[in-house]
């Protein structure tokens, strides 16, 4: 029975046009995926709602959570009677929006007191703003330049209802007519997010394109020695076109870190293909094309599946990451690489034979790795020479290779330990993003918009006991933290409607409850067994907000909830918090698991000692990771925090195709030191000329506009230059080690192993 390779071997050489409709038809299956693709920005890519804490934040913002769309207000004077009353007749109109569950400004103070009249004259306007009390004047109107409108959604409005709410507020405004000088700014945080979306659509397109353009030319370069050079391109092309489809079916969206994926996939799917055409191309210049056919569908196939399965356990890893857009990065790549692999085993041998493929140099080559260059050769075949000439002195000598190698990895190990971590979204995006430069803005005037909310769950959250406790750990919080600004919740608004005192008895709660606006109530208070304690906060760094949760976890405990009482931290900041330490541990978890798996699979597969040797360069490799991030001051990030497990996925591709080339000459009788000149003057001129290729693939992240994209295009164009040198470099002297190690161990008692 023939196995798996064989039989497609067989296929394409009997049946090519069968074969060719069959592919054709998978990749018209996935044209229809592509437009089931989406992205995806917000909560649910940072946190995964089957956990406690996500639960808790989606409930959180189902039941009370409402994003606030602001209008920022600017001109010479927002006191002029004519702009007010624009402002208050754009208001009325805007309340009217579906999802809107209120609109706010300063004209709704104005009116308020003037017996629901708007003044009509600077005098009346500036009388009422003299005598109003001075804080809420500085919330809404922070100067004569500037006053601030908030439209508060229905709780639990997803991203595409806000899009829709944003589209339907801008368009509002855009036939309003307003005032000579006045310009409105639609902002906040559902704005932000929406520009965000609509920034990293066209930024996936951009990336796509640069990838393509830089392979392109890294390919005519590098590989030009081969006819139909540019094949590996529309190879990569069509996995990533398949990629993207199988994304569709699968429902996988688009997200800040999954953009990252797809130059990644090209520059590994690059790898396959040049993998395959390379070993054609060897191939024919001495066989049929039928039997180059055969040899490199059966003998290359299997070596690179091994080599590929290694790699996608890299990124099976991640799958486990409590982060889901770090989890949904991995399942990309591993589809992605999958996808590139099946297209290049398939199209190559199908192209070949259907071009009648001829070598471009159709000299035959010797085999003879030892003779001198003539003058007639190439410089890639120069640069085989090298290679072998350099596995060969590094396998007499691998012990200070490794050393050296050794030591600057286990620095690396050190002064990863000292690279800080991010979660930031503000810090991803680009600078001049004008969501983030409004948002900006109006934090500078208004404050910071976040909020710290705290569930408090009971049998009875209205209970006298249970009130004073929520009063007094918000009084407790703000007169003990100068982060924290003020403190609104159920309590405080019983307390505002019963004279500035809280009743103390069941009755007179239920009596002050029924004369608080229902609209206002439902704001912090779900039935009667759970309510939310919302703390206003000043503008902080994320580092600065963890620490702030922690402490208020700490306090909780310290303040003693009464018996029965439950309190959660929850909201963005505690989620971005969280995600902060999810990275910090994620990453050295998936690291872990990605080698864990790996050395499995390769025992499992090999079912020797030896099989261990394609980690160990990748040990090395990760240090080195470590080391360069701290020493170009980069941050861990949820996209950076994949370098790990990512890194092992590469290498391992490398240092596997390595060693399966020099296990295959030893099986041919060839002796050692000679199998490792032979494996990586054949093997590493390929992989360097996809390794580069790949370099050229992942550079395209550098030029992105948000930081998070091209700080992780500048370590993973690191990376693989580590990945190159680690098994070019590194992996012919564990080979030799390994060896000799082994050797020594067959070896009968008096008889030296072989050196």
């Amino acid at each position: 029975m023939k196995n798996p390779y064989e039989w497609l071997a067989s296929a394409i050489n009997n049946h090519t046009w069968t074969v060719a409709g069959v592919a054709a038809a998978v990749f018209v299956l996935a044209l229809l995926g592509l437009s089931m693709v989406s992205m995806e920005t917000g909560e649910d890519t940072y946190l995964d709602k089957t956990t406690p804490r996500g639960a808790l934040l989606d409930h959180y913002m189902e039941t009370y959570g409402s994003d606030a769309i602001m209008l920022l207000y600017e001109a010479d004077n927002v006191r002029d009677p004519e702009i007010l009353r624009y402002i208050d007749n754009l208001q009325e109109d805007l309340r009217s929006e579906r999802y809107v569950e209120s609109v706010s400004g300063v004209t709704d103070l104005l009116k308020q007191a003037n017996g629901g009249v708007l003044p009509s004259s600077k005098a009346e306007i500036d009388a009422i703003i003299s005598q109003a009390p001075p804080e809420a004047i500085e919330q809404m109107m922070p100067s004569g330049l500037i006053t601030i409108g908030v439209i508060n959604l229905e709780p639990g409005v997803g991203l595409d209802t806000q899009k829709q709410v944003l589209g339907n507020v801008r368009s509002t405004i855009a036939i309003s007519n307003p005032p000579p000088g006045l310009t409105i700014t639609v902002t906040g945080n559902p704005a932000f997010a929406q520009d965000m979306m609509e920034d990293m659509g066209t930024e996936t397109g951009t990336l796509i394109f640069v990838a393509m353009v830089l392979m392109i030319v890294a390919v005519m370069l590098l590989f030009s020695h081969v006819r139909y050079s540019l094949l590996p391109v529309a190879i990569v092309a069509i996995g990533l076109i398949s990629t993207f489809g199988l994304m569709g079916l699968f429902g996988i969206p688009i997200s800040m870190v999954v953009v990252g994926a797809f130059p990644v996939l090209i520059g590994i799917g690059i790898d396959y293909a040049v993998q395959f055409h390379a070993r054609f191309d060897d191939e024919v210049r001495q066989k049929t094309i039928p039997e180059a056919v055969w040899a490199t569908v059966t003998q290359m196939g299997p070596s690179v599946l091994i080599a590929m399965s290694a790699t996608a356990l890299g990124f099976i890893a991640m799958f486990f990451a409590p982060v889901p857009m770090v989890a949904d990065f991995g399942m990309v790549c591993a589809i992605g690489i999958a996808s590139c692999y099946i297209a290049a085993l398939v199209i190559v041998p199908i192209f070949a034979t259907v071009t009648r493929y001829r070598p471009k140099n159709e000299k035959t080559t010797t085999g003879d790795t030892t003779s001198q260059p003539s003058e007639e050769e190439s410089l890639m075949e120069r640069y085989d020479r090298f290679l072998g000439r350099l596995a060969y002195t590094i396998a007499k000598h691998p012990i200070p290779v490794i050393m050296l190698f050794a030591v600057v990895a286990a620095g690396g190990f050190y002064l990863d330990q000292s690279v800080p971590v991010s979660a930031d979204e503000k810090t991803f995006v680009p600078d001049d993003m004008p969501a983030l430069i409004s948002l900006e803005k109006l934090i500078r005037v208004m404050g910071s918009t976040s909020t710290i909310p705290v569930v408090v769950s009971a049998d009875d959250v209205l209970s006298p006991d249970t009130l004073a406790w929520i009063d007094r750990f918000g009084a407790y919080e703000i007169a003990n933290n100068d982060k924290i600004t003020g403190a609104i919740s159920v309590a405080t608004l019983v307390r505002d409607y019963n004279g500035g005192v809280l009743p103390s008895t069941e009755r007179e709660v239920d009596t002050v409850v029924a004369r608080i606006p229902e609209s206002t109530l439902n704001r912090y208070l779900n039935g009667k067994m759970e309510a939310v304690l919302e703390f206003s906060t000043v503008e902080m760094e994320m580092s600065v907000a963890r620490d702030l949760i922690k402490r208020m976890q700490d306090d909780v405990a310290w303040s003693n909830p009464p018996a029965g009482v439950t309190v959660k931290i929850t909201g963005s900041l505690e989620m971005f918090a969280a995600v902060m330490d999810d990275i910090s541990e994620s990453r050295v978890y998936m690291t872990v698991l990605g080698f864990a798996f790996i050395l499995v699979f390769l025992i499992l597969v090999y079912r020797k000692f030896s099989a261990i040797s394609p980690i160990i360069p990748i040990v090395f490799i990760v240090g080195w990771n470590g080391g360069i991030m701290y020493m170009l001051g980069l941050d861990y990030t949820p996209l950076t925090a994949v370098l790990g497990s990512m890194t092992i996925g590469v290498a391992s591709e490398y240092t596997v195709l390595i060693m399966e080339r020099c296990e295959e000459e030893l099986a041919r009788g060839m002796p050692f030191l000679e199998a490792i000149q032979t494996a990586v003057q054949k093997i590493g001129t390929a992989i360097t000329v996809s390794g580069l290729t790949t370099v050229f693939g992942f550079s395209a992240l550098i030029v992105s506009n948000f930081n998070i994209i091209s700080n992780f295009g500048i370590v993973t164009v690191l990376s693989v230059a580590f990945s190159l040198l680690g098994a070019i470099v590194v992996m012919p002297a564990i080979l030799a080690l390994m060896y000799r190690f082994t050797a020594r161990s067959r070896a009968p008692a008096g008889i030296a192993a072989p050196e």
